[in-house]
């Protein structure tokens, strides 16, 4: 059927019998020369008739179509049923209608195909590599085969081939480890192996990393080939190049390079893709950070190190001058100066329009479009060696001179003849400038322009949107110098410049957001009043010298996103030097700027999803524009094409003389060769990045790049890939032709379908190569291959939606917010001043405005990552595993909650209302762009609903995610891992789309009621997360006990309960209103027994009352509305969970914020923590106004247990900190309490008070504490026995004390040695008392004050004089006396001359110290008095104690527990002695283990006790307590601490014996048991039983903590005695072994003959010394580890062992000691063992030894130690 373009052929459905019996049904709407395709249909058996028409509205939208729209095509396959086939590689040329793709037949499915000019690499399942086509350095094998028959690369089996490439004439792979392997030629050293010519077969190279010692490998990720180069990507994502010429990136001019290099320009960053054409580079390139990117820029060239700018400032203008000349920016001649890379730039051709047609050309129409193509003979032919084995290469575009581009033909738009000028004339300028800009603009221009002088034009810096107001034609500089400087400055600084202009007296302003149309970024200063002439070498030297530091060109800075808006960039070394007068006048306010990219992407999304801020980088040789940089110059290293920076590249290709770039929104730039049509358009120049002209509807996804051709893979109307075609026409007659026979050759001028793309299958990549082509395809298997195609096509339709709204929407309103938009109509010049778009909405709505478009930005770009990422899934691995949405849904989820709640929030506000007015002004009375982009065929509809729908539309693609999801779980079996992760996430964003759905209702219900709600609360509690649930208007809700006339209404929105209350006659009707918080809100149904009310009772912090329904349904309606919502509140569903899972009522014990406003005690104060039925109950925070904090447990809305309280304190601007235990609201209990002044207490409370035992340390902050006060409180006063360090005063008192004042009796003692025990009243020593020196002055007597003697008593001198009378006077100072003094009698024994003075009478007993200690210990157990209470009750008190305490450790981090410490605290809650009975042997032994561990735990009430004691203790004989006269108060302390402590442990184990009582030995014989009856009747400890004491089960514990200041006193009493023992001890040890033993009178036969040295036997000479009874010294001198008197006794008793045992070994056996004998021996050992302070050992041993042990057998040994002791100090030798 033939039509012409008035005939319409739509949708023809044709149904028929195919050979093999089938139905077959096609509805088929689709045409290769409209670029439209649609099939759908059930396709049975691979015969298909296709039938295919241009509908009308296709041929309205194209500007052209051919004459025959209908074609008929049958294609048939092989017949057999292929449905479970994948990668299979289908391979063609061309794309006329004859065509027909023939099929690579291989055993495996091919995963990735690479083509060379005549050759291709395949990479198969398993690893494995096939090549196929012409292989010239194949020497002994085929060195052709044709392409159907792939030969297998042997060399490579057994390495697993991960990735392929293909150069022009070489090849290569990368295996699994991250090894490279080439092949092919290498005369240039594209194959990176050193003297070969050629590689045959697949051959390592070795890529290594130098700056590493040793060098170490570079693991590699892909490889890139070209003609003669070679590029890897490494794991590191740097880039390596080996081969020749500048593509290679490296700074070197000497080639080739066989050994692989890195590419230092892109050191740094992160490069994604690499890909190379015949002679140049490109590279996909992640973006750098913010913090990266926002770097200053340098001010001196980073290669001749000279300043970039220079500025002078005169005296009401700045001068800036950016014409620095850098020698080192492009490649340098032998002579030194510049040229060009060889090659010549394309004639530019001027076209009437963008869509001008051209027909077929041939060489002879059109030279100038058809570049040289090399073939393999050329190549062959090129390829010179030079001996030193660098590669030199000639080409026939070498010859031509740098001085012909003037020469050069243009074709213009009339068949123009040659010109002068490569460029455009003066009138086309003009032209070019009236639309640019205004007319005086325009005329100052024409004035200067020079006639017949050539310009550059500003390549680098021309924008896509101005390059169709004059195809061909650069955009150009305006009239000044300092104009084209300031645009090249803008190119650096962006907004900074333009918010300078006006300091820098410029003529006109300028667009930030076009800097490129107002001149030529970084173009040299010219002259003034002119255009700036120079060579277009000297532009691109500078251009590259900034570019090392800038990693960006200066080209097209017009950004897309507002992100640049953001950015205040200072020109380096510029704008300091601008004096202050200039900056104060270039000051003016900004206005803030939404960035509609988020910067970095989502943080969430991590480095599962691609990135789509991308830069494509360029480098090598330029002269077909392939580099996209605007001109035709080459790039010896790495150059960011900038105008693609901002448009998401996700995929780069390049053909041999062009480059393509695919974006995530499916669009394909191109720029380079385009003499076949290979970049898919016609536009001029071709020198930059352009749109690929495609059909509306056809997203590319894929693409390929050969010599003349591009091959393109989109999405049609269907969900099956459709492939396009885009260059040379290849015919059949001539595909075997050289290559440079293109006579005849026909080409596309825009991309057109190809006709078999249906009947490949499922294709899922395409790849090109020379002038050939191939698709890897699938055939559909159960549905899954085309539920993959499907869900990644409808990612990238979404994604392409979504970024239309953006541009055409949400961007143009952000537009609006500048303060003034001026604007210039064409016809009368008068500007119109627009509102702005912050005075129409608000400052509310306007942030809110703001938020919704950074969310709409996060989804997008959370969408366009998605596809790309879905996209990268179809061309590789084609599972589920791969689906981020399954893995990682969370980030879907929580990106669709975030936006739909700025939505909704927008939308509650009326922000969609008030933006209706600006819109309108904007978008026009017929919004026909918004209705389509939101979907929408009502006629009529308000705008305001039509942005309500455009903005709710991504809320329908959850519908979407879960109905593919579905389709994709019905290929798998139920009962599989993958359908049951399909089924998972499909069922979370089908819940996620019906919970949005009702949130959307919420709002639309809500933004009603606000537009009705009457009064003036409207402002105070409209919200934006505010939603309205249900509200009493209907009277159905009243409050019980209202007034007559007052009229209520509660209004229950999902945050809050409002009650409105007002009087009927009053005007305004609701003139209060108090908002209830739901989060502490509870409510309960009343009873309606015997009453016919509906009631339901509401409880909130400091409110209760009571609301009556109409009925008991609207009662169960309102209870149930104000639980779910209060749920809600509660766990944050109402913003941003499901709603799923609610329960039937809220939790009465919650977790919430509140302040309160009555309550007298914390009015204004603000609680947050747990509640429980309206109270603080639990673990919570008070913060009040004036700056008091709580943090604690409560109980009943007060302060109960464990908390932190900070009071500030305003006089000294310091806080008073108290931690520690609360009752009721009020300090009770343990606790810490730092005051401001620097006061410390610790101790205990009550009733806010300091009562019970407690230390209080005073002093300054910036000081040590000059008084420390440690005993008993009563209601914040010293009451009580007391120990008070007086630092300053270097005095302690131990004793009695009432309000704060010492009263009764107690000690002094000072650091002078002065001690005082006595009498004290009102603070003062009133009374009797005794005064003792340190020379043992005694003054027994009355006393007035402190130190003060006043009264009669009695003075006695050291020497035995005393005086007998009255005496006053302060002692020190002189005292008057009034009596008798008496002398001793010269022959008075000692004793008569000694007038003893016992201490210790006027000093407070031992058991009345400490009681308030031994109090708090009882209270803790239950008893009220000391042995009154239970004694089940008491362990009970110690479990909740010990599990109290294990909760606060665990709810605080720093004071964790360890494990074991926690299972030691276990086990101390259960009574060890089980069975009430009496005490066994293993019971006593399993109570004195609990002591042991409960006395080391201070959790423990006991060991709390412990704890306390040893403070007090060393508090009290430590320091100036360690005085030597408190020997017997301290020994009598410890006799009290015992006695006491036993009572406790009785009380605890009522069982346990008393004191002195005995437990027997557990024995079976009867005569034993009456053996141990009688024990107590005998000295000795009876051995059938254990004798119970206190010493015995608790000294162990206590005595080794209290050892330290005991022992001193010990020291210090002894200390005279001592010094006179080791004295003679040294004299003694002077002599050898046999002269001490003679001299102690020990009889021979107890001599050892020999002794053991070094573990041989020694005989024993004269000169022996510190040898003999050796063990049984080192075994005394153990003495002074041990603490305890039983363990000091079991060391004398292994001492007599030891001696025993050495005697024995030289006697008989049945020898027994006499004391007269052993005496001797073992004062010998105690000599020996040489113990310091063996009369204080002595002491403590008999002080505190048990009683039970001194007459049996360590009595004895005791005896005979303390012998020994005094016998050394009267020993006397000569």
């Amino acid at each position: 059927m033939l039509c012409d373009h008035h005939m319409t052929i739509q949708n023809i459905l044709h149904v028929s019998l195919c050979p093999h019996k089938a139905l077959v049904v096609s509805l088929a709407s689709y045409c290769i020369f409209c670029s439209r395709a649609c099939l759908i249909g059930v396709v049975k058996k691979q015969c298909l008739l296709y039938l295919c028409g241009c509908s009308e509205s296709l041929r309205n939208d194209l500007s052209m179509c051919l004459s025959v729209c209908l074609l008929l095509y049958v294609f048939s396959s092989s017949g057999e049923d292929s449905s479970g086939e994948r990668g299979s590689l289908h391979t063609w040329k061309g794309y006329s209608c004859s065509v027909t793709p023939e099929r690579v037949l291989l055993s495996r499915p091919v995963l990735q195909a690479a083509l060379g000019t005549r050759h291709g690499v395949l990479l198969v399942e398993g690893g494995q590599v096939y090549s196929f086509g012409e292989f010239p350095w194949k020497q002994s094998q085929v060195s052709e085969v044709g392409p159907l028959k792939p030969v297998l690369e042997s060399a490579l089996s057994g390495q697993r081939v991960v990735a392929v490439a293909a150069g022009s004439f070489h090849s290569g792979a990368v295996t699994e480890d991250g090894g490279v392997h080439m092949w092919g030629e290498n005369s240039f050293g594209q194959c990176g192996l050193s003297s070969l010519t050629v590689v045959p077969n697949p051959t390592p190279v070795a890529v290594l990393d130098p700056d590493t010692s040793p060098p170490h490998t570079i693991r590699v990720l892909e490889l890139a080939c070209g003609e003669q180069h070679s590029l890897a990507l490494s794991a590191q994502h740097e880039v390596w190049a080996w081969g020749s010429g500048c593509q290679l990136g490296l700074v070197t001019t000497i080639f080739p390079i066989w050994k692989p290099q890195k590419v230092e320009h892109l050191a740094g960053r992160h490069v994604l893709q690499v890909a190379c054409g015949a002679f140049h580079s490109l590279a996909l390139v992640r973006c750098l950070p913010p913090q990266e990117a926002r770097r200053p820029l340098p001010d001196k060239c980073g290669q001749c190190n000279q300043l970039l700018y220079t500025m002078t400032d005169k005296e009401d203008h700045v001068i800036i001058s950016d014409s620095h000349y850098c020698p080192l920016g492009v490649e340098l001649l032998a002579d030194g100066e510049a040229r060009l890379e060889p090659g010549r730039s394309p004639p530019l051709r001027l076209q009437s329009s963008p869509s001008e047609p051209l027909s077929s050309h041939t060489s002879a129409s059109a030279p100038g479009l058809q570049p040289s193509i090399t073939d393999h003979t050329d190549y062959e032919r090129r390829r010179t060696v030079a001996q030193n084995g660098e590669v030199l290469t000639t080409t026939d575009s070498d010859i031509s001179a740098a001085g012909t581009d003037s020469d050069r033909t243009v074709g213009g738009v009339g068949g123009a003849g040659s010109q002068s000028s490569p460029y455009p004339d003066d009138q086309a300028v003009k032209e070019y400038l009236k639309k640019l800009s205004d007319t005086s603009l325009v005329e100052e221009t024409a004035k200067t322009t020079i006639a017949g002088a050539s310009f550059q034009p500003p390549a680098d810096s021309l924008d896509l949107l101005t390059s169709d107001l004059l195809p061909g034609v650069m955009p150009v500089t305006t009239s000044s110098a300092l104009n084209s400087l300031v645009s090249s400055c803008a190119s650096a600084v962006a907004e900074r410049v333009v918010s300078t202009c006006e300091a820098l007296s410029l003529k006109k302003r300028i667009n930030c957001y076009y800097p490129g149309v107002g001149g030529v970024a970084g173009a040299p200063g010219g002259v003034p009043g002119g255009f700036p002439v120079g060579p277009a070498e000297e532009r691109v030297r500078l251009e590259e010298s900034m570019q090392g530091k800038k990693s960006c060109s200066t080209g097209d800075i017009r950004e897309e996103e507002a992100e640049g808006l953001s950015r205040r960039l200072s020109l380096p070394g510029l704008l300091s030097q601008v004096s202050p007068r200039l900056l104060r006048r270039a000051s003016r306010p900004r206005v803030q700027a939404v960035p509609l990219t988020p910067v970095g992407g989502l943080p969430e999304a991590g480095e599962l999803l691609p990135s789509l801020q991308t830069e494509v980088w360029s480098w090598g040789r330029g002269e077909e524009g392939q580099l996209g940089h605007g001109d035709n110059l080459p790039r010896l290293q790495p150059l960011c094409i900038k105008c693609l920076s901002s448009k998401e590249v996700v995929l780069v290709a390049a053909g041999a003389h062009h480059s393509l770039a695919l974006t995530t929104q499916s669009q394909v730039f191109s720029w380079g060769s385009n003499s076949s049509g290979q970049l898919g358009h016609m536009a001029c120049p071709t020198t930059i990045p352009r749109l690929a002209k495609l059909s509306e509807g056809i997203r590319v996804w894929d693409v390929g790049a050969g010599a003349q051709h591009t091959l393109l893979l989109a999405d049609g109307d269907c969900y099956q890939p459709i492939l396009y075609y885009s260059g040379q026409q290849v015919r059949e007659a001539a595909q075997d032709a050289p290559q440079d026979q293109t006579e005849g050759y026909s080409y596309t001028q825009q991309p057109v379908l190809l006709p078999f793309c249906m009947n490949l299958g499922y294709v899922s990549g395409v790849f090109a190569g020379g002038q050939s082509c191939v698709a890897l395809a699938d055939r559909n298997v159960t549905g899954f291959i085309a539920s993959l195609h499907e869900l990644a096509a409808a990612e990238r339709k979404f994604y392409c939606k979504l970024s239309s709204v953006k541009n055409h929407i949400l961007r143009p309103l952000l537009d609006l917010g500048e303060n003034y938009c001026s604007r210039y109509s064409s016809a009368g010049q008068r500007p119109w001043v627009r509102e702005s778009l912050g005075t129409a909405l608000g400052p509310a709505s306007t942030v809110l405005l703001q938020s919704l478009a950074r969310c709409y930005s996060r989804l997008c770009h959370l969408t366009g990552q998605h596809s790309a990422s879905l996209t990268a899934n179809l061309r590789r691995r084609r599972d589920v595993k791969s689906l981020v949405m399954l893995e990682h849904a969370s980030i879907f989820l929580d990106t669709y909650n975030e936006y739909c709640c700025s939505v909704g929030n927008f939308l509650v506000m009326g922000g969609f209302q008030a933006l209706a007015k600006p819109s309108l002004e904007f978008f026009g009375k017929c919004p026909e762009l918004l209705q389509r982009l939101a979907e929408s065929s009502e006629e009529n509809i308000p705008l305001s609903d039509l942005l309500v729908a455009l903005f709710y539309l991504p809320m329908r693609h959850l519908h979407e995610y879960g109905r593919l999801l579905l389709k994709l779980g019905t290929c798998f079996e139920v009962n599989s891992v993958d359908y049951q992760k399909l089924q998972d996430g499909c069922s979370k964003f089908e819940a996620l789309a019906l919970h949005l759905k009702r949130r959307r209702k919420e709002a639309e219900y809500t933004y009603h009621f606000w537009k009705s709600f009457p009064g003036k609360m409207t402002d105070s509690l409209r919200k934006p997360p505010r939603r309205l649930i249900c509200e009493s208007s209907n009277k159905a809700l009243t409050l019980q006990n209202s007034g007559r006339f007052s009229v209520n209404w509660f209004i229950l929105f999902n945050d809050a309960l409002v009650h409105a209350q007002g009087v009927v006659p009053y005007k305004s009707l609701f003139s209060t209103h108090h908002v209830f918080p739901l989060a502490t809100l509870w409510v309960e149904p009343i009873p309606e027994e015997n009453t016919d009310l509906y009631g339901l009772k509401v409880i909130s912090p400091e409110e209760t009352f009571t609301l009556l329904a109409c009925s008991s349904m609207e009662k169960a309606k309102w209870l149930r509305s104000i639980n779910q919502a209060v749920d809600q509140a509660m766990s944050g569903a109402g913003q941003s969970g499901s709603g799923a899972g609610q329960r039937a009522e809220p939790p009465i014990s919650r977790t919430a914020c509140y302040t309160f406003y009555k309550d007298s005690r914390l009015k204004e104060a603000t609680y947050e923590g747990r509640w429980l039925a309206g109270k603080p109950n639990g673990r919570g925070t008070v913060k009040w106004l004036d700056g008091r904090i709580y943090t604690g447990t409560f109980k009943n809305g007060l302060e109960d247990g464990f908390g932190d309280y900070v009071m500030p304190s305003k006089t000294l601007n310091l806080n008073d900190h108290y931690q520690g235990h609360w009752k009721e609201g009020k300090m009770h209990g343990i606790g810490t309490y730092k005051y401001a002044t620097g006061e410390l207490y610790e101790g205990s409370f009550q009733d806010n008070m300091r009562h019970g035992h407690g230390m209080l340390r005073s002093g300054t902050l910036n000081s040590s504490s000059p008084s420390v006060f440690i005993g008993q409180w009563v209601h914040d006063k010293k009451t009580g026995y007391g120990v008070f360090d007086d630092i300053t005063r270097g005095e302690k008192y131990m004793g009695m004390w009432q309000d704060d004042q010492r009263q009764g009796t107690g000690i002094i003692v000072t650091q002078f040695g002065l001690y005082y025990e006595g009498a004290f009243n009102n603070n003062k020593m009133q009374g009797t008392g005794v005064l003792l020196s340190e020379d043992n002055t005694t003054y027994e007597g009355e006393f007035s004050e402190d130190w003060t003697l006043n009264g009669k008593g009695v003075l006695t001198m050291a020497n035995g004089d005393y005086f007998e009378g009255t005496f006053t006077g302060e002692w020190g100072s002189g005292l008057k006396v009034t009596g008798s003094f008496f002398k001793p009698n010269l022959y008075d024994s000692d004793g008569d001359k000694a007038r003893a003075v016992k201490l210790g009478r006027l000093a407070v007993r031992p058991e009345e110290k400490w009681r308030a200690v031994f109090e708090e210990c009882w209270m803790r157990l239950g008893c009220e008095a000391p042995g009154q209470g239970e004694n089940q009750r008491a362990w009970e008190n110690i479990a909740v104690a010990l599990t109290t305490s294990r909760r606060q450790h665990r709810d605080c981090p720093e004071m964790n527990l360890s494990q074991s410490h926690n299972r030691t605290l276990e086990s101390l809650e259960f009574n060890p002695q089980q069975h009430v009975g009496p005490v066994t042997m293993e019971k006593y032994d399993r109570i004195r283990h609990y002591l042991i561990k409960a006395c080391d735990t201070p959790l423990h009430p006991l060991g709390r006790l412990m704890e306390t004691l040893v403070a007090v203790y060393r508090m009290t004989y430590v320091g100036v307590g360690a005085n030597r006269r408190l020997l017997l108060q301290a020994v009598n302390e410890i006799m009290s601490y015992l006695a006491r402590i036993f009572q406790l442990v009785r009380f605890l184990f009522p069982d346990l014996p008393e004191e002195g009582g005995v437990i027997p030995e557990p024995s079976s014989d009867p005569q034993d048991k009456k053996d141990s009856n009688c024990a107590d009747t005998q000295l000795e400890s009876p051995k059938p039983g254990r004798v119970v004491s206190s010493s015995s089960l608790l000294l162990p514990v206590l005595l080794p903590l209290l050892y330290p200041p005991l022992f001193t006193l010990y020291a210090l009493e002894k200390e005279r005695e001592d010094d006179v023992y080791w004295e003679c001890v040294l004299r003694l040890n002077k002599q050898p072994d046999m002269a001490l033993l003679a001299f102690l009178g020990v009889q021979h036969k107890f001599w050892p003959v020999s002794v053991p040295v070094l573990g041989e036997r020694t005989e024993v000479v004269s000169s022996t010394k510190d040898a003999c009874f050796a063990s049984a010294t080192e075994t005394l001198q153990q003495i002074s580890t041990t603490f305890t008197p039983s363990d000091k006794l079991q060391v004398i008793q292994l001492t007599f062992e030891e001696i025993t045992k050495e005697v024995v070994s030289s006697l008989e056996d049945s020898f027994l000691w006499s004391m007269d004998d052993l005496f001797p021996v073992f004062l010998y050992v105690v000599l020996r063992a040489r113990i310091r302070n063996l009369g204080s050992e002595v002491s403590l041993i008999e002080d505190l030894m048990d009683p039970c042990v001194q007459h049996g057998e360590h009595g004895i040994m005791f005896t005979t130690l303390k012998a020994c002791y005094y016998q050394i100090q009267h020993e006397k030798t000569t």
